[in-house]
């Protein structure tokens, strides 16, 4: 990891122990993309679209916060921005599949997931329109800016439409993963980010397949489950447990719908407990999906974290994720009280 990108993690993620720097200075809008190591997004979509032409890209506003002028750059006829008037873009977003486009919208998770869960569902998934709506900023990650551009019950939502799959992106190289082989999954998606200031987990593009969790970490006392921002987080968790003398498993449960049941399974029967890790409200999103899979199997301790359910304060983000234990050292003590040492 860069010094600048370990300076990021401090800053916005809080993932490094004794992380005391809370300060966000830069305002979202025309953040620089050096400013951003992990979004790609825009980046990848065009060099994809070099080869496939039914690739457009929309955004509501929003090309410098998620960065897809990258690809506006290098195809402007077929980047589109309708400014805020996100509904109407996703609907016009599956009129562009039903014409064999495959068209990716991106806008904040809170203006997309929640704001359009009723086009999501009729006008993508019913159909089975091939178009890849991108919440960017999910979670708590725009800390300031407060409960109206927050996405934490995103995950909830989504999971609970049928034929929409539904993935969470760890990092740069996880999210190239993922639009690549987004490109010809059938049916609608739903592509969770972070801010886009997300620290390394993946040191080169992964081979991943949509509904397959990764196991990053073999462990036989905890299976920590994560998803997106708090993959990093568990695994520097992992590792302080680790020199505690516990062994520790980390999974990557990069896609919440359709759920890897089999790697539930797994940890439930090689591993003494289970512990999800989202940064999500606790209610619906992956505790309540692996919860779902955990009642019909052999009981074994099991705990969900995440954000309790209600609206969080407004402040830096690192201090939000202090405060409710979803940085590394926070992870650690959850961990450690959950097994009762």
């Amino acid at each position: 990891m860069s010094t600048e990108m370990q300076n990021e993690a401090e800053i916005f993620r809080g993932t490094t122990e004794g992380s005391t720097s809370f300060k966000d200075s830069r305002s979202v809008r025309g953040t620089p993309k050096a400013g951003m190591p992990a979004f790609v997004l825009g980046e990848e979509l065009a060099q994809m679209a070099a080869t496939d032409d039914r690739i457009v890209v929309a955004t509501a506003d929003l090309a410098s916060a998620n960065r897809t002028n990258d690809f506006r750059e290098a195809y402007p006829e077929r980047f589109f921005d309708f400014g805020i008037a996100e509904k109407n873009m996703i609907t016009s977003a599956a009129g562009m599949a039903a014409c064999g486009l495959v068209p990716y919208v991106a806008t904040f998770a809170s203006f997309s997931a929640i704001l359009g869960a009723e086009q999501i569902r009729t006008d993508c998934a019913y159909p089975r329109m091939k178009v890849r709506v991108v919440g960017t900023h999910s979670g708590m990650s725009m800390g300031f800016y407060g409960t109206s551009h927050h996405a934490l019950e995103d995950l909830g939502m989504m999971r609970t439409i049928a034929d929409l799959t539904v993935v969470c992106a760890t990092d740069a190289n996880h999210l190239r993963a993922i639009l690549r082989v987004s490109a010809d999954h059938p049916g609608a998606m739903y592509i969770r980010l972070g801010r886009g200031r997300d620290p390394v987990v993946y040191d080169t593009v992964p081979d991943i397949t949509i509904g397959k969790a990764i196991r990053l970490r073999e462990g036989t006392d905890l299976t920590i489950i994560a998803t997106g921002s708090q993959v990093r987080a568990s695994l520097d968790a992992a590792e302080v447990l680790a020199g505690r003398g516990l062994s520790v498993r980390v999974v990557d449960m990069h896609t919440i719908s359709p759920l890897d049941r089999k790697e539930i399974a797994a940890a439930a029967q090689e591993t003494k407990a289970i512990l999800t890790v989202e940064e999500h409200n606790i209610t619906g999103g992956l505790g309540t999906a692996v919860a779902e899979v955990l009642v019909d199997l052999p009981r074994v301790p099991f705990l969900r974290h995440g954000v309790p359910d209600r609206f969080v304060e407004v402040g830096p983000p690192a201090a939000l994720y202090a405060h409710y234990r979803l940085d590394a050292s926070g992870l650690v003590a959850v961990a450690t009280e959950f097994l009762g040492l």
